[in-house]
């Protein structure tokens, strides 16, 4: 039996649907479980759903017999600005569920990010300590923290899970983000605004020597990032933190353009002001240095971003 937490969310569900697919029988959490993200679940009902405080007791009290932990149940509104709530929801209950595994000798994957790179100044090598790292908003900081405190637990010798891996998931975009609204990936917005309007808008650059469009990012399709997981959780030996990402940053023209290839229409974009707020948190650039992923032995080769985006706009276009 595997747990997944998220398992209505975006990562989650496609994970789950994976396992299922596999025949591994499951065990979902998730908190809230609005209608929106409850749709995810529709083709997991035979399965145990449970909220996360109801998780935690059922670890406790019935210690199932688990063989594996993919922990990817967390607040991850960029914009969130209670750290106290980030704290509690993101850190410590990460906590408690690593050491739960640790305990019952259960691997454990979990959801990190690559909002812990912050600016990009320093770099987006897996291997750098989480203590020097500067990410830009709360949300990137309780993700960082907790790496943070999973190198302090590996410094100071004490026991881990007998597999674990922290997965630094860069601009992931797929099927079933619909429940995310303004969080959803630039595929997802760009889908709809070309559905709604006819073009997409995209902010103008705030950086110099960047021209409108051309910022860039590591785009990587949802499979791709499930693939990951799969991969370490079946590798032990492997363990440790890790981007999930392609290793190749495309502009967000190259998104636009891929999405209007995907409905058969001539690109239109209009380009709009960032707003204030978000420029001061907002990375222009990204790219995921997997030669760690490569070194510890997998292999598969990335999704194109054009068959990724050609793939999730089927999914878009699906009937109701």
């Amino acid at each position: 039996m595997i747990a997944v937490t998220g398992a209505a969310g975006f990562i989650g569900s496609n994970l789950a649907l994976r396992l299922a697919a596999a025949g591994h029988d499951l065990i979902l959490v998730d908190h809230p479980l609005t209608p929106a993200k409850a749709a995810n679940l529709a083709d997991l009902a035979r399965f145990r759903v449970l909220d996360h405080e109801q998780f935690l007791t059922l670890l406790e009290r019935d210690r199932p017999q688990l063989s594996g932990v993919f922990h990817l149940g967390a607040c991850s509104r960029t914009t969130e600005t209670d750290w106290a709530y980030l704290d509690r929801n993101n850190v410590r209950y990460t906590r408690t569920v690593w050491e739960w595994c640790t305990a019952n000798r259960c691997p454990l994957v979990y959801a990190s990010s690559a909002a812990t790179y912050g600016d990009g100044t320093r770099g987006f090598d897996d291997r750098t300590p989480a203590a020097e790292l500067l990410p830009l908003n709360l949300y990137g900081k309780s993700k960082n923290d907790f790496d943070a405190w999973v190198q302090d637990e590996l410094r100071a010798g004490r026991p881990t899970p007998p597999g674990w891996a922290g997965m630094k998931f860069f601009n992931v975009y797929g099927p079933r983000e619909d429940h995310k609204g303004g969080m959803a990936s630039v595929v997802w917005h760009a889908y709809r605004q070309v559905k709604d309007t006819g073009e997409v808008r995209l902010f103008r650059s705030t950086v110099a020597g960047v021209a409108d469009g051309e910022q860039r990012r590591d785009f990587v399709f949802v499979g791709d990032c499930i693939d990951h997981m799969l991969w370490l959780w079946a590798h032990p030996a492997a363990s440790g933190i890790y981007n999930s990402g392609t290793g190749h940053a495309r502009t967000f023209l190259d998104l636009t353009r891929a999405v209007f290839a995907a409905l058969g229409r001539e690109p239109a974009v209009r380009f709009v002001d960032m707003p204030a707020a978000l420029a001061a948190q907002y990375q222009s650039y990204t790219r995921a240095d997997v030669s760690k992923l490569r070194a510890a032995g997998y292999d598969a080769p990335p999704t194109a971003l054009e068959a990724g985006v050609a793939a999730t706009v089927e999914w878009l276009r699906r009937p109701a």
